[in-house]
């Protein structure tokens, strides 16, 4: 699976547990550290603890496990990482506050595209 594939089942993981504002940006040629950043945010602190479980749970069934996650136990900013695939799911309020999207804003959003229809 590459890291298109893995965005794609993570975009669908985040969505299945109803995260906000999911989005998806291609980080490849602008940094070394992913090729995809994918954003979302949850309502609560059990909301945003669903959304982790959820992609880490669709992710597993692939084969993949994160190779490091933080920030589960506050569940204000939880980030997962899948080496070429990043996870942010935020709080609404962290989400403004590091404004990941304005800060990586050279990058293609890839999710969601103006087109309907599955994930990229």
């Amino acid at each position: 699976m590459d890291s298109r594939q893995k965005a794609q089942v993570i975009i669908a993981a985040a969505e299945e547990r109803k995260a906000n504002g999911v989005t998806a940006l291609d980080l490849q040629g602008l940094t070394l550290i992913a090729d995809y950043f994918i954003i979302g945010s949850g309502n609560s602190r059990v909301h945003i603890r669903a959304v982790a479980d959820g992609i880490m749970e669709k992710m597993g069934e692939s084969g993949f496990k994160s190779k490091r996650s933080e920030g589960y136990a506050e569940a204000q900013w939880i980030l997962l990482d899948y080496q070429d695939v990043v996870v942010h799911i935020f709080s609404e309020e962290m989400r403004a506050y590091y404004d990941l999207e304005t800060f990586w804003k050279s990058a293609d959003r890839i999710y969601p595209s103006s087109e309907e229809g599955e994930p990229p």
